[in-house]
């Protein structure tokens, strides 16, 4: 996961760490905890709720959530 640019996609739309966590319905410290990977990773859902807050890209979103390793054709969007 790429934290810093999910970061910096928060302070461009004015958004907090506290903000996000409201917006998905977490606890900051919950949130605070995926966003350093000390705990488990974001859910599908939390993943897709903050794709549409930002209006990411599927390309976006891959570099934020998904390992250099995986490869592009296993992250399109179906239609």
């Amino acid at each position: 996961m790429d934290k810093y640019k999910l970061e910096y996609i928060m302070r461009t739309h004015g958004d907090t760490a506290g903000d996000l966590a409201m917006y998905l319905g977490i606890n900051r410290s919950t949130f605070s905890g995926k966003i350093n990977e000390k705990r488990t990773g974001f859910t599908q859902s939390e993943i897709l709720a903050i794709k549409k807050r930002y209006d990411l890209s599927a390309e976006e979103v891959g570099q934020i959530f998904f390992a250099d390793g995986v490869s592009k054709k296993d992250t399109k969007e179906t239609a």
